[in-house]
């Protein structure tokens, strides 16, 4: 079935009369598509959603995999290579989404992949080798997300043993990384000279 349809269709589907689905419009409690020939057409998708869910068995498991910068695209397919021999031992044909990016940015290409193909139903199991794989801050959003859509989650726990201080730096020097990308266009000295000193400081308090 397609997902836009005419009002008669959404209608049908829905098990209202056009005059239903004319009144909810005007309260707004729907808003319909517009075709170029300004013709109606209703997402079925968004109004009945159990119609375009997968099956169980059709359901994918994804692993997710990501590391923060290109100096680390070994750990990245150590990663990738742990995630795949995990899924193979339980007897799972998983998909491998990596992301190469900061933990504490939410526009990683893979990442919105993922929270996409969540949101649409089409995963019934994520595996990470750690939470922060995901995201640094905000991870629990996504396990939350997961659990509204009866996803199974497996962490795996697997990675690199880090002290709470090494982890706090980290994050610290992720969130400044994000800072300056942001700021670089406004050429502003005075805002480069803020970020590079917060940067030494984390750097020299790493070396300590």
């Amino acid at each position: 079935m397609e997902r836009f349809v005419s009002i008669g269709e959404a209608a049908k589907a829905l098990g209202v009369s056009v005059t239903t689905l004319r009144r909810w419009e005007a309260q707004g409690r729907l808003i319909p598509e517009q075709t170029s020939g300004g013709h109606r057409r209703y997402n079925l998708a968004r109004l009945k959603p159990e119609m375009f869910r997968a099956s169980p068995d059709e359901r994918r498991t994804v692993a997710y995999a990501r590391v923060s910068g290109p100096d680390q695209k070994e750990d990245l397919g150590r990663q990738k290579r742990v995630l795949e021999s995990y899924c193979a031992g339980q007897g799972w044909t998983c998909e491998v989404v990596a992301d190469l990016g900061s933990g504490v940015n939410c526009q990683r290409e893979g990442l919105r992949r993922l929270l996409g193909d969540l949101v649409e139903g089409h995963i019934g199991r994520l595996v990470v080798t750690r939470t922060d794989r995901l995201l640094r801050f905000g991870a629990e959003l996504v396990f939350a997300l997961c659990e509204a859509k009866d996803v199974e989650v497996v962490i795996l726990n697997q990675g690199e043993e880090t002290s709470f201080e090494e982890d706090l730096a980290k994050d610290v020097l992720e969130v400044i990384t994000v800072l300056s990308v942001r700021l670089c266009g406004s050429r502003s000295s005075r805002n480069q000279k803020l970020l590079d000193g917060m940067k030494k400081a984390v750097e020299e308090s790493q070396a300590c």
